[in-house]
């Protein structure tokens, strides 16, 4: 194999591992949790009780991206409207992503459930951009839903920013938790329907 093609082969993958970036194109298997795991501290002043719904992990072409984990507040999160009770989502990442890439692969899981209009998509994507970082394993982003107002974003613990557009929180949620999204092992893990194995 020539360089130059080691090269190419090297970048797609890089290219596809992004692309991943909250959520990617292949299918999601449960995450293993052999003792209960405590909230989060922003997830716990954010509502309280909090508790763990569900969780799963997301492999891509055997690479192991991130850890998600759905928060609930006393009553389960209804799976048709995420946003009318207090929730948050946690990921923590096992891989190196770039935020901007992140947040443009957000972008199009968000359109998977409508059509954005134009002002929505420079807003959200330039929202996203600000809130998520370039992120290693280990990071943490927490989103935390407060109904009928919006979302905040935390990273490793620290407050990052907010939107106050209860769409975004929708379709934002929607990434995981909507029919149409691309990880509908993901979905049935976090929605607690499916046992947490390895």
């Amino acid at each position: 194999m020539s360089c130059s093609s080691r090269s190419f082969d090297a970048e797609r993958r890089r290219w596809l591992l992004a692309s991943a970036g909250i959520a990617a194109l292949v299918a999601a298997t449960p995450a293993g949790a052999s003792a209960p795991v405590d909230p989060p501290a922003e997830v716990a002043s954010a509502f309280s009780p909090a508790t763990l719904q569900g969780s799963g992990r997301l492999r891509m072409f055997g690479f192991q991206v991130y850890d998600a984990r759905l928060w609930q507040a006393s009553a389960a999160v209804p799976a048709a409207d995420w946003v009318t009770v207090p929730a948050a989502l946690e990921i923590i990442y096992l891989r190196a992503l770039k935020g901007g890439q992140i947040a443009e692969r957000s972008l199009d899981e968000m359109r998977r459930q409508r059509e954005l209009a134009p002002d929505e998509t420079g807003r959200w994507l330039k929202a996203m951009q600000e809130f998520f970082p370039d992120v290693q394993p280990g990071h943490r982003i927490v989103g935390v839903v407060t109904p009928e107002s919006g979302m905040r974003f935390y990273v490793n613990g620290k407050r990052r920013g907010e939107l106050r557009e209860p769409e975004f929180a929708r379709l934002f949620m929607g990434i995981w938790l909507a029919p149409q999204t691309s990880q509908p092992t993901l979905r049935e893990a976090l929605l607690g329907r499916m046992a947490a194995t390895r």
